[in-house]
C-alpha cells in the first residue's frame, strides 16, 4: 500500500499548455505507475478513517467519474468535471478534499471556512452536506451549511466557531459577508457543483463577488453534467490550467433510463398521467410542472383521486420542503409533485419513474430531471407528455440529447405559440448579463450590490434605520 500511496502521489504532473486550457484527452482508465486500474478506492491512498467511512457506507469501486477526477484533485490541479447525474460527482470532489484538509489538521478560525463548496438549490446543499458528514466522521473535520429560508442569526452563530467545509446557496452566503458574519480569506478550495444551473438561475454575479474574497492560492473544481457555451467561459475565468474529465458526451442521459413521450394538450394531461401512476402503483415516481402554482394544483388533484403525493416547490417554506421530500424518501407518499427546484440535488435510488408533465423551458435541465431515476446503477422510466406549446421545447431536448425520444401514443400535433414565451425570452437575456441591446443586465430577483467594484470586497453594515435624533445626510446635488 505505501508504494501504491507513493505511486499516487507522484503522477505525472500538469503539462504547461497555456493558462485556461483544459486537457479533454485523459485516458479512458486512469492507472498509476504500477499499472494497477484506479477503480478501487483502496488504491487512492485515502486517509485511514475516511476508507473506514465509506466503506461503511458501501462504497467499494469508483464510479468512472471518481476514477478519473480524485486523483487529480489529490495532486492539486484544477479540475472541470462533466458527468451524467447520478454518476457520485459528489464524492469525486468530496473524498480528496476531506483527505486534503486531513493531510493539513489546522482548526478553522472563528468565523471562516477552510474549503467552499456553492450549488445552486437548497436541496443539493443538503445533499452534498449530508454526504460530506458521512466522509467527515470519526474525524476533527466539521462541515457546515447555509441557505436561504432558515435562521440567518442561527447560521451566524453557528459560523462564530469557524468550520473546515462550508457549505453554501450563494445568495445566503452574500448575506452572511455583508453581515461580516463569515470571511473567506482562510479557503484554499472552491467547488462549483451543478455549474450550468447557477449560470442559468443568473448566480455568476454573486460568483463574482465571492471568488476574489477567496484565499490563494486556491484549487477550484467546477461540476456539471450539462456543457452549455457558457460554461468554457466560467472555466477560462476562475480555473487555471483545468484538467478537463469528461465520462459522457455533455446532454446524455444515463443508459439505463428509458424514455418515452405522449402526445397530449395540456387538457387532457392530468388524466394521461393518472393513467400512467395507475399503471405502475409499486413505483416512486417525481412529477416535473412548470409553475410552482401548476405543481401545488397538480398534488391536490391527485390526492383528491386517492394518490399519496406531496409537493414541493418555491412557494413552500424550508421546513415544508424538508418534511415533503422525508415522507418521500420514507414512502409515505410515493408521488413528489416538483418544479425545478428538485432537479438536482434530490438523490433518491429508489425513484423508479420521472414525468415531464410539463416540458422544461431550458432544454438543459430535462437531463437534470430524467437524472433523478437509474440512479446507484438501477434501471428508471422517463415519460413527457408533449403538447401543441411544447413542440419547440421538445425540438430542443432532442437536439441537445442528440436522440429522437420514442413516441408511445399520440400524434403529433401542429405547433402552437407557446403562453409567456415572450416574457421568458426577456427574462434569460437578464440571466445572463444582457437586453435586446446589448446592454448589461441583472437577473430577476437579484438585488442590487452597491453599485462597488467587484461586486464589493467592502461588504458594509447592514443597512438599518437611522438612530433616534440623526439625520441621514442628504446627497450633494
Amino acid at each position: 500500500m505505501a508504494d501504491v500511496m507513493a505511486a499516487n502521489r507522484n503522477r505525472t504532473t500538469l503539462s504547461q499548455k497555456g493558462p485556461h486550457r483544459c486537457d479533454s484527452d485523459l485516458d479512458p482508465q486512469v492507472v498509476n505507475r504500477k499499472g494497477h486500474s484506479l477503480t478501487e478506492f483502496t488504491l487512492f491512498g485515502l486517509d485511514a478513517q475516511l476508507m473506514k467511512n465509506i466503506a461503511k457506507a458501501g462504497y467499494d469501486t469508483a464510479t468512472p467519474i471518481q476514477a478519473k477526477a480524485i486523483p487529480l484533485v489529490l495532486d492539486g490541479h484544477d479540475v472541470m468535471g462533466l458527468a451524467q447525474t447520478g454518476t457520485g460527482k459528489t464524492a469525486a470532489f468530496g473524498l480528496p478534499m476531506v483527505h486534503r484538509l486531513l493531510e493539513h489538521r489546522e482548526k478553522p478560525h472563528p468565523k471562516s471556512a477552510r474549503a467552499l463548496i456553492l450549488a445552486p438549490t437548497r436541496e443539493l446543499v443538503n445533499q452534498i452536506c449530508d454526504n460530506l458528514k458521512v466522509f467527515v466522521a470519526g474525524t476533527p473535520l466539521k462541515v457546515n451549511y447555509v441557505v436561504g429560508g432558515q435562521s440567518i442569526n442561527r447560521q451566524t452563530q453557528q459560523l462564530a466557531r469557524g468550520t473546515d467545509i462550508l457549505v453554501a446557496t450563494p445568495g445566503r452566503l452574500i448575506d452572511l459577508l455583508e453581515r461580516k458574519a463569515v470571511y473567506l480569506n482562510s479557503a484554499t478550495s472552491l467547488v462549483l457543483d451543478e455549474a450550468d444551473q447557477m449560470l442559468d438561475l443568473g448566480f455568476i454575479h454573486a460568483l463574482r463577488q465571492i471568488a476574489p474574497l477567496l484565499g490563494t492560492p486556491r484549487q477550484t473544481m467546477l461540476f456539471s453534467a450539462t456543457m452549455p457555451k457558457q460554461m468554457e467561459e466560467l472555466s477560462a475565468a476562475y480555473l487555471t490550467n483545468p484538467r478537463r474529465v469528461q465520462v459522457s458526451p455533455p446532454g446524455k442521459a444515463a443508459d439505463k433510463i428509458t424514455q418515452e413521450l405522449h402526445y397530449v394538450q395540456q387538457a387532457g394531461k392530468p388524466e394521461k398521467l393518472k393513467e400512467c401512476l395507475r399503471a405502475a402503483p409499486n413505483g416512486q415516481a417525481i412529477v416535473f410542472s412548470r409553475t410552482k402554482h401548476g405543481a401545488e394544483k397538480l398534488m391536490k388533484s391527485l390526492v383528491a383521486d386517492g394518490f399519496k403525493a406531496v409537493s414541493v416547490h418555491g412557494n413552500k417554506s424550508q421546513g415544508q420542503r424538508d418534511r415533503a421530500i422525508r415522507a418521500f424518501k420514507a414512502m409515505e407518499a410515493n408521488i413528489l409533485v416538483a418544479t425545478d427546484v428538485a432537479a438536482r440535488g434530490i438523490d433518491i435510488p429508489s425513484v423508479t419513474h420521472v414525468y415531464n408533465y410539463d416540458l422544461p423551458d431550458v432544454a438543459e435541465n430535462y437531463v437534470h430531471r430524467i437524472g433523478r431515476t437509474a440512479r446507484a446503477g438501477k434501471d428508471g422510466k422517463a415519460i413527457a407528455f408533449v403538447g401543441g406549446p411544447e413542440i419547440g421545447l421538445l425540438r430542443d431536448i432532442q437536439k441537445v440529447m442528440k436522440m429522437t425520444i420514442p413516441v408511445a401514443s399520440g400524434i403529433e400535433p401542429a405547433e402552437e405559440d407557446r403562453p409567456g414565451r415572450k416574457q421568458q425570452q426577456q427574462k434569460s437575456r437578464r440571466r445572463f448579463g444582457g437586453n435586446k441591446n446589448g446592454g448589461g443586465g441583472r437577473p430577476q430577483g437579484e438585488r442590487k450590490q452597491g453599485g462597488r467594484p467587484n461586486g464589493g470586497k467592502s461588504f458594509g453594515k447592514p443597512k438599518g434605520k437611522p438612530r433616534s435624533g440623526s439625520r441621514r445626510r442628504k446627497p450633494a446635488a
